[in-house]
Formats: C-alpha cells, sequence, structure tokens
C-alpha cells in the first residue's frame, strides 16, 4: 500500500497559483516559504 501524507499543511504560490505541500527541508522555515519552486521564485515581479 502507498504511503499518503493527507495532514501535511499546504499554501499556494503566488506566481503560479498552484497548491503545494510542506516539505521536510522546509520544516525550520515554512513561515517564510511563498513559492513552489527556485524556479517560481526567479520569475517574481518585483
Amino acid at each position: 500500500m502507498a504511503h499518503q501524507k493527507p495532514h501535511l499543511p499546504t499554501k499556494t504560490c503566488p506566481v503560479c497559483g498552484r497548491p503545494f505541500s510542506w516539505r521536510k527541508k522546509w520544516a525550520r522555515d515554512w513561515p517564510q516559504v511563498r513559492y513552489c519552486s527556485e524556479r517560481c521564485r526567479r520569475n517574481t515581479v518585483v
């Protein structure tokens, strides 16, 4: 049986509009995470 992670928090990326889930590498910085990927972070309009 596949392992499912139904209780992870999610956010919506402001660039692409897609939802993304918590990742272990973001554990310490989850409140500051805004983008789903490095590509979206680079494509922000400032």
